[in-house]
């Protein structure tokens, strides 16, 4: 198994406009299973996950994975470094087979690259490789038998599936879920719970927003409670979850 990767971030800020987003959020994630964060809308989770998947710059502090200081890297490069996330709006190509939309998350394909894309030097093999690999990955989620309909004939739910597969394709250590089990059935609600045990069981670290408190409660091995842009309580969920304090915070 390869080693694990700690992600850290120290005094970070941002602000949009005359709102503090993050206001000196210091945190050093479990390098392991699966960690829950929550609080009000506006309390700057999202914000931090997209500080820390390179998708936005900080106005201050500074972030890292491993020993690499990713502070001012891109997204791809972050990504490469290990880690990949979803988002609330899901970024599926709905109009692409479920089977190429897992392949296309493939990391280090040779087809993408000018020389082996001219010669076809050993594409074929790695082409059937990851292909055999997605589909690995989506029997694991249930969507084995959906792999050749297009994604976006998909339910809401198998959509939400879907983008945990292409995450599982980048075969990255650190997952970031924003929302994973919002605007699904109780039923997909249990099944993704489910996943997400089995992949941290696997050795993934999950890093995961919600607002479903008891699906937190399921889960989570530690809880960050954020709210108006600092973090005002972290540890394990059963302790925090029972802070009258929180709770008020939490549901404002």
């Amino acid at each position: 198994m390869a080693a694990k990767l700690t992600l850290k971030c120290e005094n970070l800020t941002k602000s949009f406009g005359g709102v503090h987003a993050l206001a000196g959020v210091s945190l050093s994630f479990p390098p392991a299973g699966i960690t829950a964060i929550i609080g009000p809308n506006g309390a700057g989770k999202t914000t931090l996950l997209n500080v820390l998947s390179g998708f936005l710059r900080a106005d201050s502090g500074t972030h890292s994975l491993g020993d690499r200081n990713t502070t001012h890297l891109p997204p791809h490069k972050i990504a490469r470094l290990g880690l990949t996330r979803t988002f609330q709006n899901l970024r599926l190509i709905t109009l692409v087979p479920v089977l190429e939309n897992v392949m296309l998350a493939r990391p280090g394909q040779r087809g993408e690259r000018l020389f082996y894309a001219l010669t076809r030097i050993g594409v074929a093999t790695e082409e059937s490789a990851n292909k055999q690999r997605a589909m690995e990955i989506l029997e694991f989620v249930g969507l084995k038998e959906k792999a050749n309909e297009a994604a976006g004939e998909l339910s809401y739910g198998q959509q939400k599936l879907l983008t945990l597969a292409i995450c599982l394709a980048t075969e990255s250590p650190i997952l970031f879920l924003d929302e994973p089990v919002a605007g699904v059935n109780p039923e997909m609600i249990q099944k993704i719970l489910g996943l997400l045990k089995q992949l941290r069981d696997d050795g993934k670290t999950i890093i995961f927003i919600e607002h479903d408190i008891e699906a937190v409660r399921q889960i989570a091995d530690t809880v960050i409670v954020m709210d108006e842009g600092k973090v005002i309580a972290q540890g394990n969920p059963h302790e925090v979850l029972d802070r009258p304090e929180i709770m008020e915070a939490y549901l404002g």
